[in-house]
């Protein structure tokens, strides 16, 4: 068995390294939502200024059987690293997933990151190696989401009749960027992350443009917003995705600003988008804290459920841990 880095300029091993990924994490988890290969060749053939990233390898006789990504970001939280290890059912226990960890470990140490943060998610009928992999290289819970989907077409939420909704794909109109960036910037701030002691990002007009160029890459980017018809301010939005082609997207950020609470806002907007969807769009998916009571009401009565948990790990990298290589490999 070999640990060799990916060489992202070669299409037949960017396609491998993600095949695997791919086999490894549905192999315990059927409801997974996993990136895209077009979107893993825009993240690995296009760097981005704001994070550095490198992908790893255990390789077989030839075959990839396990795959590790690092990111390191560049512009917050730059003592941290974050990682996904993942193998190969056929091929656990038998260290490869520790030998992964530990070059993961080298190279955030070269970075001079002091912790490697991950996610492990747990299928609620199907049980999988992740959680005892992550407690056995020392891995701490910080934060916990639930993982919901929703068959479409959902159930309807009107708008309040105060406000209006604005629609738009892919970049967000220049009359609309200034309030966007104020509820985007609000979102970062406001999103729960537990015990994670992450520094939120700030978008200004350049960071935005470089987001939005790169996700329109591979993925048909949504947002429906609330706009107030008496002064024209915007009270809030839902950002959702569509990778090219597919039959599924993802709800990602849904905001309400503070002063416009209380209207079922969130509700409407996440409806406005599902109804604007084409028709072979059938199913959405979504992240919520188990302790964000006003946000599970939402989605529940949108008909969402809980298909998994996702557990948000850390590592602090000054432990010296040892760790039994013969533990299952999916963190």
């Amino acid at each position: 068995m070999q640990i060799t880095e990916l060489d992202p300029t070669d299409p037949a091993a960017r396609r491998a390294w993600h095949e695997a990924l791919v086999t490894a994490v549905r192999a315990d988890r059927p409801h997974a939502l996993t990136t895209t290969l077009e979107a893993f060749e825009v993240v690995a053939t296009a760097p981005s200024q704001h994070f550095a990233r490198s992908w790893l390898q255990a390789v077989v006789d030839g075959e990839v059987v396990g795959t590790a990504e690092l990111e390191l970001p560049l512009s917050e939280n730059t003592e941290v690293a974050w990682t996904e290890v993942a193998v190969l059912p056929g091929h656990r226990r038998r260290g490869i997933g520790r030998a992964l960890w530990d070059a993961v470990v080298v190279r955030a140490r070269d970075a001079g990151r002091s912790r490697i943060g991950g996610e492990v998610t747990l299928d609620l009928d199907v049980a999988g190696p992740g959680q005892d992999f992550a407690g056995a290289v020392g891995a701490v819970e910080m934060h916990r989401e639930d993982h919901l989907v929703a068959h479409l077409p959902v159930a309807a939420a009107l708008v309040d009749p105060a406000y209006e909704v604005v629609r738009w794909r892919g970049r967000c109109p220049d009359e609309h960027r200034t309030a966007y960036l104020a509820m985007r910037n609000q979102m970062n701030a406001d999103v729960p992350t537990g015990d994670l002691d992450v520094e939120a990002a700030v978008l200004d007009d350049t960071r935005l443009v470089d987001s939005e160029e790169r996700l329109m890459r591979s993925y048909d980017v949504r947002v429906a917003a609330a706009r107030r018809r008496t002064d024209g301010l915007f009270g809030g939005y839902s950002l959702m995705f569509v990778p090219h082609g597919a039959d599924y997207g993802w709800q990602d950020d849904t905001l309400v600003m503070p002063e416009h609470r209380g209207r079922r806002l969130g509700a409407a907007l996440k409806a406005a988008n599902y109804a604007d969807l084409p028709e072979h769009v059938t199913l959405v998916h979504t992240w919520t804290d188990p302790d964000n009571a006003a946000m599970h009401r939402t989605n529940t009565g949108l008909g969402f459920r809980v298909v998994e948990r996702m557990l948000e790990m850390e590592v602090a990298l000054d432990a010296d841990l040892d760790v039994d290589p013969d533990v299952g490999a999916r963190a």
